[in-house]
């Protein structure tokens, strides 16, 4: 009997347990009102709205063209205006009258000659363009990946340099010019561009960006 009165009182002290814990339960504040209550309204930041971007950016894409300097296209744009000429006097003088020094000299003096002076200007005037393109197509490119360089040789043969950011080490760089310490220990000088503060300018910013050594030299009074 002793033993049955026992395990009712536990049962009851147990369910009593129960309702005190569910009644504390009930008196806490909910978590999410105090985390409300906290947390600053997102119209309270600077008296706008805040905006949480966890995105992330990536790098913008870079190419930027740096042209040769102007004593280095100078010579082709000479030649173009020579073709230009030569192109003129033999329009001039086939269509000029007949009786004329330079139609004598030119219509004429094509009936002896091997290559006449209209096949003749036009190969001049197609020289020169190709001339023209190529020297504007001298110079140095910045993009995402890397630098890269373009020059023109003797015989008009072509030269293409590149260089990933990954090889390169420091930026040694003024207005003047720009020199590219490698990973090998190797040093590499940029050709010099039409403008070259922006380009130092631009190498700079970017190497900044990917945390690269940079050496900028003040030009001396």
């Amino acid at each position: 009997m002793d033993l049955v009165s026992a395990e009712t009182k536990g049962k009851s002290k147990t369910s009593e347990d129960t309702a005190a814990a569910g009644e504390r339960a009930r008196n806490l504040p909910d978590l999410a009102d105090v985390i409300d209550e906290d947390r600053p309204s997102i119209t309270e930041v600077n008296g706008t709205v805040a905006r949480f971007d966890m995105s992330f950016a990536p790098d913008k894409p870079l190419r930027r063209t740096f042209i040769a300097p102007m004593k280095a296209r100078l010579p082709s744009l000479v030649y173009l205006a020579f073709a230009f000429v030569v192109a003129g006097i033999v329009l001039a003088a086939y269509n000029g009258s007949s009786s004329s020094r330079l139609f004598v000299w030119i219509v004429e003096g094509d009936r002896n000659r091997p290559l006449g002076a209209q096949p003749l200007s036009i190969l001049i005037m197609v020289s020169a363009l190709g001339t023209v393109l190529r020297s504007w197509m001298r110079g140095v490119i910045v993009t995402n990946e890397g630098i890269e360089t373009r020059e023109v040789l003797m015989f008009g043969m072509p030269r293409l340099k590149r260089w990933a950011w990954a090889q390169i080490d420091r930026l040694v760089l003024d207005d003047r010019g720009v020199m590219l310490e490698l990973w090998n220990g190797q040093y590499e000088r940029l050709p010099a561009v039409h403008d070259q503060k922006a380009l130092s300018d631009l190498l700079e910013a970017v190497a900044a960006n990917r945390e690269l050594q940079v050496t900028r030299l003040k030009e001396l009074a």
